[in-house]
């Protein structure tokens, strides 16, 4: 090569660096075709030495030159391109939905979901079904799915129950077929307690610069210092939340009560042509599998609204896949953050005023009612109960019947 085409050729590559940044797709091929066409013979091969594209696409290019120009704002003509996977392949998404339906863990019905398996696993899955994809197209569907790929040691919880991932799936199958006959699923449970008064509260918010909130230097009070105790009830299939703010107790009374005040605010009108009513709780408190008062309570509760409550228990130690504490109280949280809780107005205004970019919105209440901790069921009463244990493990779901 003379030193007179290197120094053209030195300068050429120095044009297309200076101007190759400023763009796009299109005008990075038609730009390198037209230098090429203007070198003459061998054009496509310097060009190609200079720049990232390869002489198909150069050849391809040059082509594209004499064509008529495409519209305002396309880069390749109109079905050009590689298809997508859902598009080149129909069955594709379905068949992907059916295997990660079976290895599927955590909280039923959730936008949020967890699988056991590598994207490569899955590939391989796939391609013995015929329907072949990379890992990398497989990592990035099930980010378009809202999955992600969790540890295990992240699902360890104490002691596993062997029947923890099929009572997942029965929970499930009960919440499904609930929405889609058009009835009732909720989730409930008790928000940890919260102190009345001006204490810390985790949490930051903006203020002038040094002049935080002062606030009482420690958090011990005596059993004088005023507590709330919020029972979250989560309508699953209307996004909506309904908070009780208790004042005395926490107890199994007080959790039924919330939930006879959701129904009687919105629940009742809402499902006017409900045939059932079905409840998923964690397996203990207030609202535990063991717990007589909470039964009996219900069976009042069944009468007075006619229907059959269906209640459904997460095993012991999965209270964090209970669909409340991710799609309502990490929201109430995170809204009152840093805010000290003076007073039981503040509390009700804050979860009030509780909403999502999503729809989620929350009705407040607060509840002055007396609960009284130690109440003893006896066997009568308990006999007095229409429950129906069902098939798989009757412990944790049964049937109140009115």
């Amino acid at each position: 090569m003379s030193s007179d085409t290197a120094l053209k050729q030195a300068a050429l590559k120095q044009k297309l660096d200076l101007i190759w940044p400023h763009l796009d797709e299109r005008s990075r091929r038609l730009f390198a075709a037209s230098e090429a066409r203007s070198l003459g013979y061998g054009g496509i091969s310097i060009i190609h030495r200079l720049c990232p594209l390869s002489r198909v696409t150069l050849t391809k290019a040059l082509k594209e030159l004499d064509a008529p120009p495409l519209p305002p704002g396309r880069v390749r003509k109109p079905g050009a391109g590689r298809h997508r996977i859902e598009k080149a392949d129909p069955g594709f998404e379905s068949a992907l939905d059916s295997l990660l339906e079976a290895t599927t863990r955590g909280d039923p019905q959730s936008p949020l979901r967890w699988t056991c398996k590598s994207t490569r696993a899955i590939a391989r899955q796939l391609s013995a079904s015929r329907h072949r994809a990379s890992h990398v197209t497989i990592a990035s569907l099930l980010k378009k799915k809202n999955y992600s790929l969790q540890a295990n040691r992240k699902t360890e919880e104490g002691g596993d129950h062997p029947d923890r991932d099929a009572q997942f799936h029965h929970i499930n199958e009960q919440a499904r077929q609930a929405l889609l006959e058009g009835n009732p699923v909720i989730s409930v449970d008790t928000k940890k307690k919260e102190l009345v008064g001006n204490y810390a509260n985790k949490g930051r918010q903006w203020l002038r610069g040094k002049q935080p909130r002062k606030v009482k230097g420690h958090d011990f009070p005596g059993p004088e210092v005023p507590r709330a105790y919020p029972y979250g009830v989560y309508d699953i299939g209307r996004n909506k939340g309904f908070v009780n703010v208790g004042t005395d107790h926490d107890t199994a009374a007080f959790a039924v009560a919330s939930i006879r005040g959701w129904w009687r605010q919105e629940g009742k009108s809402a499902y006017a042509k409900a045939s059932c009513l079905v409840i998923t709780a964690d397996s203990g408190g207030s609202n535990g599998y063991r717990s007589r008062l909470w039964k009996v309570e219900l069976q009042k509760l069944a009468l007075e609204m006619g229907l059959p409550i269906r209640v459904c228990h997460f095993p012991a130690g999965t209270s964090k896949w209970n669909k409340i504490e991710h799609r309502l109280f990490s929201f109430i949280s995170s809204n009152w953050r840093g805010e000290p809780l003076c007073d039981y107005e503040t509390i009700v205004r804050l979860i009030g005023a509780t909403k999502t970019l999503k729809g989620l919105s929350v009705t407040c209440r607060l509840d002055h009612g007396k609960y009284p901790i130690g109440r003893k069921v006896t066997n009568q009463e308990m006999k007095e109960v229409r429950l129906e244990p069902m098939e798989f493990h009757g412990e944790w779901n049964y049937v109140i019947h009115p």
